[in-house]
């Protein structure tokens, strides 16, 4: 009596990833090869999501209580490349995505993410990234027992199929020649068969195994493994407060003393900022930004591992710890308020730029990352501190996107008065199709040169024929119609090629 092999829930569930890997493979592929971004990563990502939900159907896997709203921000976050045309934004889109998707991971190993520390925060991207890349291989190799597939006749039949063909190609291949040398017509039916570009081929080979193993990687991490603590440190105490309490103490100090030369120069003006550094205003605020900026993220990782020490400390400890940030807190208040109004006086001076514009957001989402470490760290309730942060990120970007960064940044570079900085038309052509809208908008306001360099620029970037679908955006059809709407227009108003300013090098 033959013995048929049953498949363990491991190997069938193992097959399916694997399968799933595949499909994803040929899918990221198909649609992930074509830049910039658009459709493509919206289809990407709801067959990503739709993937995982079809696994736990299927499978019945028991998964933890945010995965829902994770797989809906992951979808979210997908549709999001449907609506600007925006690189960095797409930038932080990516990573977003990319976060949203490493949570979801670790919710369906059953972790609760509402009650995850920053280090929790870190081992899960790190975990699932790495998992992600090298996953497969452990699919294959090790999830799946081979030995558990039953060997009936189809697969039997399948190996003499293969040795079959095996044989006859050298054969195949002889009788091949000598046809084709015997019939013209004959050879050209053989060189269409089998013409191909090994370039294109090895191209395409490579993307499939590349988008399937990182796919079935990353399934296989969310359904077969358990989460790793490999990156969370032990929970230590500190025996005397003393020590950090005087490293805060020194900070303290430190902030104290910026703050007081800040408040100078706030009720000082420019006179007093030419007068003591030889900068103008201006000057004095574009050298200072991103400094205070950097000043004021590396500010959080320090009260983070400084509370890691002390938060299973004596009640006095935990006190002293609590004074000293919250004092710290409320001097770098002051110095990011002074980073904000140095801002404010570099983009009055010289215009706004993505940099710029990103970098403000960045602070203000700082801010409320800091008080809310004050609202829940400070109060004893560390736990809400990473979901409430992760809920305010995803705030502030999308925020930006009703913003509309490229068509704020020409807006605001529009209504300067164009004799303190003239409006830069060459970096406005830089930006993405959610500006030419605004551009098209300002040509009557424009000077003749400046209007010359938006029209012939916008006619190269956007008077194009082909359009691959899989890029498709809002924003870049908008843009594209509304330039090939009006191109006629645009070229009667500036026939000639703008010459090019001479350059200083």
């Amino acid at each position: 009596m033959t013995v048929v092999p049953v498949l363990g829930p491991r190997t069938k569930l193992g097959l399916d990833i694997a399968a799933a890997g595949a499909v994803g493979g040929i899918v990221g592929d198909s649609l992930l090869r074509a830049m910039p971004w658009g459709l493509n990563v919206a289809l990407g990502t709801t067959a990503l999501v739709g993937a995982g939900a079809w696994l736990v159907r299927r499978h019945r896997v028991k998964h933890g209580p945010d995965t829902a709203w994770l797989a809906i921000t992951a979808l979210l976050l997908g549709l999001a490349f449907l609506r600007r045309d925006a690189a960095t934004l797409a930038a932080f889109d990516t990573i977003a995505l990319i976060g949203a998707l490493a949570l979801a991971a670790a919710s369906l190993q059953g972790e609760l993410i509402t009650t995850w520390y920053p280090f929790d925060l870190i081992r899960g991207v790190i975990s699932a990234t790495a998992s992600s890349i090298f996953g497969g291989f452990v699919l294959l190799l090790s999830d799946i027992q081979w030995r558990e597939l039953p060997q009936d006749d189809r697969l039997r039949n399948v190996r003499r199929v293969a040795l079959g063909v095996a044989l006859a190609a050298p054969v195949l291949v002889v009788f091949a020649a000598l046809f084709a040398s015997a019939d013209q017509v004959f050879s050209n039916v053989l060189t269409n068969v089998f013409a191909f570009d090994a370039e294109t081929v090895i191209s395409h080979t490579f993307f499939i195994a590349f988008w399937a193993f990182l796919v079935a990687g990353y399934l296989r991490w969310s359904f077969l493994s358990q989460p790793l603590h490999a990156f969370t440190p032990k929970p230590r105490t500190v025996s005397s407060v003393v020590p950090l309490a005087t490293a805060l103490g020194l900070l303290n100090a430190l902030f104290l003393m910026f703050v007081v030369v800040q408040l100078r120069y706030f009720f000082g003006g420019a006179a007093l900022v030419e007068q003591t550094s030889g900068l103008t205003y201006a000057e004095y605020a574009r050298r200072g930004f991103f400094e205070l900026m950097t000043a004021s993220g590396l500010v959080l990782p320090i009260l983070l591992g400084a509370e890691a020490l002390v938060h299973r400390a004596a009640a006095p400890q935990v006190r002293v710890f609590r004074q000293l940030a919250g004092l710290l807190l409320g001097l770098l208040a002051v110095i990011m308020a002074s980073a904000l109004q140095r801002m404010r006086l570099y983009v009055s001076a010289y215009g706004l730029s993505t940099d710029r514009l990103y970098a403000t957001a960045f602070m203000i989402l700082l801010l409320g990352v800091f008080a809310w470490f004050v609202w829940t760290v400070l109060r004893g309730q560390r736990e809400r501190f990473v979901f409430g942060s992760l809920m305010q990120g995803l705030a502030v970007l999308a925020s930006l996107h009703l913003l509309n960064p490229d068509a704020f940044i020409v807006k605001t570079n529009l209504n300067r008065p164009a004799a303190e900085r003239p409006f830069d038309a060459k970096y406005a052509l830089t930006l993405g199709g959610d500006a030419v809208p605004a551009l098209l908008d300002a040509m009557p306001r424009l000077s003749a040169e400046d209007r010359c360099v938006v029209v012939h620029g916008l006619l190269a970037h956007w008077d194009k024929a082909e359009v691959d679908w899989r890029t498709w955006n809002w924003s870049r059809a908008r843009a594209r119609s509304l330039v090939r709407n009006q191109a006629d227009a645009l070229r009667a108003s500036c026939p000639a090629q703008p010459k090019e300013p001479p350059s200083d090098h």
